[in-house]
């Protein structure tokens, strides 16, 4: 038994290592047809990064030939199963502008979209690959608005736009908090609230962005100088009365109600001033 043991051992490692040798042969000294043909041979063999090595070195040869199409998906996709996930998203877009009436077109446009999702970062970090990853994926649901791949699709891009809608809630919180130690911040924080809300309608959000839109406007307005308060009270309570008329069972609501008289009284103490 043993025996067998060592001979199956030893005829698995002949075939590695002829299989190695044969690889390295066609990579360093082959032919164009003969490296185009271990490389598929090694995709076929789920042996992606070897497959890389030789499509580089054909993609030359092969330009605007019939295999072409086929060498730019499986350099796609080769990409996208070695987690190259920018590489990858980029390769499935250009096969997409390329070969319009290919059979993998849809396909394609659907791992593009993907893989770009997976290289999407945290929300906190740089949102330039979720964007192209929402782009991509609002690009397909367009086009594909009947592919068995649609409910993927929304959920992902669901899934991406809570990503970027959380990014700019954090960063006008962040203004907020901050408007302490530089009064500035509670205009940028407005500021920030405001794009949200805009940028992005009926995000998840919204009451809470409404909510520290009106704690920013207030605090600003005690933070004001007398020539300038009577305008930011305005506008303050104009915040309160758009919060309550969206949520009027806000859990906020006591709270914004202690400000909304906050707010009144100084508008009251203005106008003893004025008269």
């Amino acid at each position: 038994m043993q025996k067998i043991k060592n001979l199956a051992y030893f005829v698995v490692m002949i075939v590695i290592l002829t299989s190695c040798s044969e690889y390295q042969r066609a990579l360093n000294k082959g032919t164009v047809e003969q490296q185009y043909k271990m490389a598929v041979k090694m995709y076929e063999a789920q042996k992606y990064s070897k497959a890389l090595r030789l499509f580089e070195k054909v993609i030359p040869s092969y330009r605007g030939k019939p295999q072409m199409e086929r060498i730019q998906y499986m350099v796609a996709q080769s990409n996208l199963n070695e987690k190259n996930y920018i590489q990858a998203g980029y390769y499935f877009n250009r096969f997409t502008q390329n070969y319009p009436k290919s059979s993998k077109r849809e396909e394609a446009a659907f791992l593009s979209a993907l893989s770009y999702y997976k290289a999407s970062p945290r929300f906190s970090l740089d949102p330039v690959d979720t964007e192209k990853a929402l782009n991509q994926f609002q690009s397909f649901i367009d086009r594909y608005p009947d592919s068995d791949k649609i409910g993927e699709a929304n959920k992902y891009y669901a899934e991406l736009r809570y990503k970027l809608e959380k990014k700019a809630f954090e960063i006008a919180k962040t203004y907020y908090r901050t408007a302490d130690y530089d009064s500035r911040n509670y205009r940028a924080a407005i500021q920030a609230f405001d794009n949200l809300l805009e940028d992005y309608l009926g995000t998840t959000f919204k009451e809470e962005a409404l909510y520290y839109r009106l704690k920013a406007a207030h605090d600003f307005v005690l933070k004001s100088t007398t020539r300038r308060k009577a305008q930011r009270i305005k506008e303050a309570i104009k915040a309160y009365e758009k919060l309550k008329r969206n949520f009027p069972e806000s859990k906020f609501m006591e709270d914004s109600n202690a400000m909304l008289a906050t707010l009144q009284k100084e508008q009251k103490q203005l106008e003893l001033v004025k008269s």
